[in-house]
């Protein structure tokens, strides 16, 4: 637990200064606009990874293609976010996190109005990867302004907020995009980022202060950027690809071993760039953050798999419209969003440890009661388990990212929020390639995702004592008394 939490956490105890730490922890009006205007931002980025998922038939049919090719419109940008994230993180921190926010946005809009005027689905999909180099660029950023307007002591704040805006952006995504796609057409998905992107950028350059100017300006790792990079999309093709062409393609193996290859040649260039270094060795030598990084790899199965094979359970067993899953999604959804805006005081009061865990202990439980599902399950009794889900989403995603980052120090800010983000992206994807090839083996739908989310909720229990044996350090008892205490003299 870094120190000034710790102080916080004393003061707030009743040691005699309540009003320094009431003073210090206040909140101007600066710093309330510069949130409003991130949360906005992140609604743009959020809103964008789930709001074509219910387009692609009508892509299908406009461009005349299949759903091999047109699954690269979501599949594409995933990919390029991930593998780009990274160099986003630390270009941000390097030459400054509004001025990479701007460029990032600039990118993600002009190219999605490029990608709404596509004639045909390759100019689509050009302009889908390019908007996930934006879209890298602008995460990082956001995440680094968001802890950087706030005290230390209400870092769960931040991480509570960038969560819930996502949270909403995602759940939001999808009905808007199958409203805008029944109506005036799936094109406006795009045309429609670009004023919600200008009122984040205006408000950002109005309230967000420029980062202070580094006296020593650090060189770029270009190797180190081309090395990462060759081997995340080696994995994150790997894994997309092993789903239809099969795992025992010589393509896969090639492409596994050339990541393999990569990541061990991304530790040596790494070792020996110094401070250039695309990942210092600070961050990578930092344990609390390695753990918080293990932990997410190890949850972000869960959400990937959910997003999926529950709107797929919806619509092929439920016989739901594509808007009718969406809609479905919101007690997790909903739930997610609502959790991750309360998670920052919970983080406060109880710390990154039982935070972190309780997270993941509710992820664990909510993929376990889903797995129950069979063929005569209806959408009520899905309810409950979609509901405990979001609490885990909610409250794990936004308490990791905050230990995560906290962890760092605050020069690192957006180059740790992108390399957790990253953990999240390959966890992700490794957990949807299994989740997959169970379904696909199974003798029907409902039985191959009731194993798979079972095999899920497993590896949430393992994640969950990752989280209890290494996230956050020691169990700080010295807080939970103070919170207790605390408790006890406002009921009084």
């Amino acid at each position: 637990m870094w120190p000034a939490a710790r102080e916080c956490a004393k003061l707030d105890a009743g040691n005699g200064a309540d009003g320094v730490a009431a003073e210090a922890d206040h909140l101007g009006k600066a710093p309330i606009l510069g949130m409003v205007a991130m949360a906005i931002a992140v609604f743009v980025v959020a809103n964008d990874f789930t709001a074509l998922s219910v387009a692609i038939p009508a892509i299908e049919k406009t461009f005349n293609t299949d759903v091999n090719t047109s699954q690269w419109v979501i599949n594409g940008y995933a990919m390029v976010f991930g593998v780009a994230i990274v160099t986003g993180g630390r270009l941000a921190d390097m030459f400054g996190r509004k001025r990479v926010f701007m460029l990032g946005s600039a990118i993600f809009a002009t190219f999605s109005v490029i990608g709404g005027l596509a004639p045909d689905i390759w100019l689509l999909l050009a302009s889908r990867f390019i908007m996930g180099i934006g879209g890298a660029m602008m995460w990082p950023a956001i995440l680094g302004m968001t802890f950087s307007l706030l005290p230390k002591s209400k870092a769960g704040l931040a991480g509570g907020l960038i969560m819930g805006s996502a949270g909403f952006g995602n759940a939001f995504g999808p009905l808007l995009g199958g409203f805008l796609t029944d109506t005036v057409g799936w094109q406006w998905i795009f045309f429609l980022n670009v004023p919600i992107a200008a009122i984040g950028v205006i408000a950002t350059y109005l309230v967000v202060k420029p980062d202070e100017e580094s006296k020593e300006r650090e060189g770029i790792d270009y190797l180190g950027m081309s090395v990462l990079s060759v081997a995340l999309f080696a994995l994150l093709l790997g894994l997309d690809l092993g789903t239809s062409i099969g795992w025992t393609s010589v393509w896969i193996y090639a492409l596994f071993i050339l990541s393999a290859v990569a990541l061990t040649g991304f530790y040596a260039v790494e070792r020996g760039a110094g401070k250039a270094a695309l990942v210092p060795s600070d961050v990578m030598q930092n344990r609390g953050f390695a753990a918080a990084g293990l932990a997410t790899l190890m949850m972000s199965a869960i959400y990937f798999a959910a997003l999926l094979y529950l709107p797929q359970f919806m619509i092929k067993e439920l016989k739901f419209s594509a808007v009718g899953s969406g809609a479905g999604l919101l007690p997790m959804m909903g739930t997610f969003a609502v959790t991750s805006f309360i998670a920052g005081r919970l983080y406060a009061t109880l710390g990154p440890k039982i935070s972190v865990t309780g997270g993941a202990l509710f992820l664990a439980a909510g993929m376990l009661l889903l797995s129950r599902i069979h063929s005569g399950t209806t959408y009520d009794d899905l309810i409950f388990g979609l509901v405990v889900l979001g609490i885990g989403v909610g409250l794990f995603y936004s308490s990791v990212t905050t230990a995560a980052i906290t962890a760092l120090d605050a020069s690192r800010a957006s180059l740790g929020g992108a390399v957790v983000y990253m953990f999240q992206i390959a966890g992700g994807s490794i957990g949807l390639g299994a989740n997959t090839a169970i379904v696909l083996s199974s003798s029907s739908l409902p039985d191959g995702i009731s194993v798979a989310f079972l095999a899920d909720g497993i590896l949430a229990v393992i994640g969950a004592a990752v989280a209890l044996l290494f996230v956050g350090g020691t169990l700080d008892k010295e807080r939970l008394e103070a919170a207790w205490a605390h408790r006890h003299r406002a009921h009084a």
